[in-house]
């Protein structure tokens, strides 16, 4: 996993160059249980860090996926919406939502790594 940053919200991100692919945590899909949606934004749409871009929805509950960085979204998942278990099988892999062009790299440091993370959700429970 190493390479992901994280945020409060449990979005990850993994940078190559000047792009990033966004998905949720392992411990995101937990909480929310079987997936059984997803609405990925389209390709174009302008995202500005920590505002709503998508959403998942699980047999508990529906929830806001929030961008962790400003970009702009240059790719989506598109095997995502036919199969949304992905998100619970392989959520740091295949079951990743979309790619942004990133605005500011500096945005994506000040994210957490992944020890910070870790220990940001031991102290949620």
């Amino acid at each position: 996993m190493s390479g992901l940053k994280y945020t409060e919200e449990h979005e990850w991100i993994r940078v190559e160059g000047d792009v990033g692919t966004v998905g949720i945590t392992p411990y995101a899909q937990e909480q929310l249980g079987d997936v059984v949606f997803v609405e990925l934004p389209e390709i174009g749409r302008k995202a500005e860090k920590g505002k709503e871009i998508a959403v998942v929805e699980s047999v508990k509950a529906a929830s806001e996926i929030f961008a962790p960085a400003t970009g702009e979204v240059v790719e989506v998942n598109k095997g995502l919406p036919e199969a949304p278990a992905t998100v619970n099988s392989d959520p740091l892999g295949a079951g990743w939502f979309f790619k942004l062009k990133l605005a500011d790299l500096g945005q994506v440091a000040k994210l957490m790594d992944e020890a910070a993370y870790k220990t940001y959700v031991e102290g949620l429970h």
